[in-house]
């Protein structure tokens, strides 16, 4: 995929916002709404002035109409790093001609880290796969976009666990997005986000899958694991029926975890969806308050 590709990824998701779900901890200015209470122009409420409070926030002109004390309190708005964390392990390069996984996913990351970055959010990439894990911390400046990009250009391939490099992502960021197939390190890397999560972190988990590995041709007796090519395991008519109903129970037990804990959690099955309507129902409020349930 050349960097050109992603400049449809870049136009239709212009204009698009991100609020963060709930109140952010945080005192540097930014588009989401804080935790903190200050002097901004976004007026909350007035209440009585206590002793120690700033004189400046007094509003002189309600204690010339009421001949009591009050102090205007406004509502502060802060910023929400944000981490995109790929999997980019063999797995994600299924199938092996089209690699709709993996060109799925990168498109996902560019263009959410693209909505947070729009909204002044500092935003990264992180990285697994079998060539040497790679991060971009959390920034604002102009070209991190371009940087993340040009990192994406890489294949999915080989064998690496996730676990360890969305942990890390996690102590860099208040917001992380997890993009995967969660076919390798699955029970490890959920233990990581419930962490994360019970501590105030907003998750999001996108699990790719495509559609030849919700229902494998029937016409191909043998199939080859992507990320180990020379185990090929048989798939006779039996076969295929069990591995179909065990996967969608995985499937469904996957999504009850990661809900469970308080993530966001997506699947997303490439051409059968437009990757702009994911972004958009992914970064509206309320469509992702329905997703953690």
């Amino acid at each position: 995929m050349s960097l050109a590709r992603y400049s449809a990824v870049l136009d239709a998701v212009r204009g698009i916002g991100w609020p963060a779900l709930r109140r952010v901890r945080s005192a540097v200015p930014g588009p989401h709404v804080s935790k903190v209470r200050g002097t901004t122009a976004e007026f909350v409420e007035y209440r009585p002035y206590r002793q120690g409070d700033d004189p400046k926030k007094i509003d002189w002109k309600l204690v010339g109409r009421t001949d009591r004390v009050y102090i205007r309190v406004s509502q502060e708005r802060t910023i929400l790093p944000t981490m995109l964390v790929l999997d980019a392990s063999a797995s994600m390069a299924f199938p092996p001609v089209a690699h709709a996984k993996w060109d799925t996913a990168r498109q996902l990351a560019v263009g959410l880290a693209a909505v947070a970055r729009h909204r002044g959010d500092p935003v990264g990439l992180a990285l697994a796969g079998a060539q040497a894990n790679r991060v971009i911390a959390p920034r604002t400046r102009k070209t991190v976009l371009d940087e993340m990009m040009t990192l994406l250009e890489r294949t999915a391939e080989g064998e690496a666990p996730l676990a360890p490099t969305a942990t890390d992502a996690m102590r860099h960021a208040a917001r992380v997005v997890i993009i995967s197939d969660f076919l390798g390190d699955a029970d490890a890397l959920l233990a990581a986000a419930k962490t994360y999560a019970a501590s105030g972190g907003e998750l999001y988990a996108i699990h790719i899958v495509d559609r030849g590995e919700l229902d494998p041709d029937p016409k191909k007796l043998l199939l080859s694991d992507p990320e180990h090519p020379m185990l090929r395991r048989p798939m006779s008519p039996p076969a295929r029926a069990a591995y179909i109903r065990r996967f969608g129970e995985w499937r469904s037990q996957l999504a009850r975890d990661w809900r469970a804990i308080g993530a966001v959690y997506e699947t997303v099955v490439p051409g059968e969806e437009q990757w702009r309507q994911v972004i958009r129902r992914l970064t509206t409020p309320a469509g992702s308050a329905r997703r953690t349930g």
